[in-house]
């Protein structure tokens, strides 16, 4: 990695999207790069209104202004009726935020936020880096492609979505403390967490919303008793809180650590043997960093099913294992008791995501945008 540079210009970044703890991770991880190259550089984060990034961002240090931006609702709803108005209002914010803040670059993460942003830095001329974290690019990314300076992406054969010479695969930003736990720190997370070091250990994690078919596997399979050799780390999310926390004191369980979110996820990942979950691009380069083997659950909720996309990367390549959404009830905890009693199988599923893994990221992206300062 590159030496620190002196900020002798006072640069400025803008980096803006959100919505999701997938969204918002990585472009902490990328605010850190840049505060550890850049010494004294000004960030400033831009989020939509009510969403997590307006807690998440300011407890990791940094200042962030919120929009009135939102999605359209994949139901009838009257709040889709005023999606032009929250467009029209959050671009003229962002255009003010921009002339205000004077960036000297904006970083698209993704989320609701980030088209506005990068259009008003695109009508501006001033210039903006995409960071693309799935195998399939969403709308808006794909029409603003074209005007970014570097367009970062995770997966191969992204040129189908960007301008060839525009991509550079740098692997999505983590937390800086996900790592490959050694047998030794998988014992100590476990016994931190009140589980027992003797079981294998599932951990079930739907994101910090939460994933209603997850749960309700979780649910059936808890009542059916579960296995005796076989113990859960279960984070429920927060849309999900009262029901699952409900559900959970009814029952006196000593094989079942359930919350709402989990904060240290390296721990929960250090203690798993087999991670449940959905198939987030951020998620999925999480658990290739941390070695993990995983079985994906995607989303059918999510625009042009990149989840899909994204799980089938792994799965082709014998890094994964995957189950629809729709077989899920059925088949999920059946599948995953097969699977983490399978020790063979588990560690060629450990090796191969590990081989997927790009750790360093954020570090890279941070660098581009410092060439991006000297030009």
């Amino acid at each position: 990695m590159k030496k620190q540079i002196k900020s002798r210009d006072n640069y400025r970044v803008i980096i803006s999207g959100g919505g999701t703890g997938g969204h918002i991770f990585p472009a902490i991880s990328i605010a850190d790069s840049l505060s550890k190259l850049v010494p004294g550089i000004e960030i400033l984060f831009v989020g939509a209104d009510g969403k997590m990034e307006m807690e998440r961002v300011p407890a990791a240090g940094y200042k962030i202004e919120g929009l009135p931006i939102a999605g359209l609702k994949r139901s009838l709803s009257l709040s889709n009726l005023l999606l032009p108005y929250k467009i029209w209002k959050s671009v003229r914010l962002a255009g003010k935020i921009i002339e205000k803040f004077e960036p000297n670059v904006v970083v698209g993460v993704g989320g609701y936020a980030s088209a506005p942003l990068l259009w008003s830095a695109r009508i501006r001329k001033i210039p903006y880096i995409i960071q693309e974290q799935n195998s399939y690019a969403g709308l808006t990314n794909k029409f603003l492609g074209s005007g970014a300076s570097l367009v970062c992406v995770a997966f191969e054969e992204m040129e189908q979505f960007f301008p060839k010479e525009k991509i550079m695969i740098t692997g999505n930003p983590v937390r800086s403390n996900i790592n490959k736990a050694s047998s030794e720190e998988r014992f100590e997370a476990v016994k931190a967490l009140g589980l027992d070091p003797s079981k294998k250990t599932i951990f079930v994690t739907g994101g910090s919303l939460g994933a209603r078919t997850l749960n309700n596997c979780a649910k059936s399979w808890i009542d059916t008793g579960g296995e005796s050799d076989i113990q859960m780390i279960w984070q429920y999310g927060k849309i999900y809180r009262n029901e699952m926390e409900s559900f959970l004191n009814e029952r006196d369980l000593n094989w079942v650590k359930g919350c709402e979110f989990v904060r240290e996820m390296n721990q929960a990942y250090a203690a798993a043997d087999l991670v449940i979950t959905r198939a987030g691009a951020g998620t999925i380069s999480e658990l290739a960093v941390a070695g993990k083997a995983s079985l994906f659950v995607p989303s059918p909720n999510v625009a042009e099913d990149h989840q899909t996309h994204n799980a089938l990367s792994l799965v082709n390549k014998g890094a994964a294992v995957m189950v629809s959404d729709h077989d899920a009830p059925g088949t999920l905890f059946k599948t995953a008791v097969h699977l983490v009693r399978d020790s063979e199988t588990i560690n060629k599923l450990e090796s191969k995501i590990f081989e997927e893994a790009k750790p360093f990221a954020s570090d890279i992206i941070a660098e581009e945008i410092i060439k991006l300062f000297k030009k």
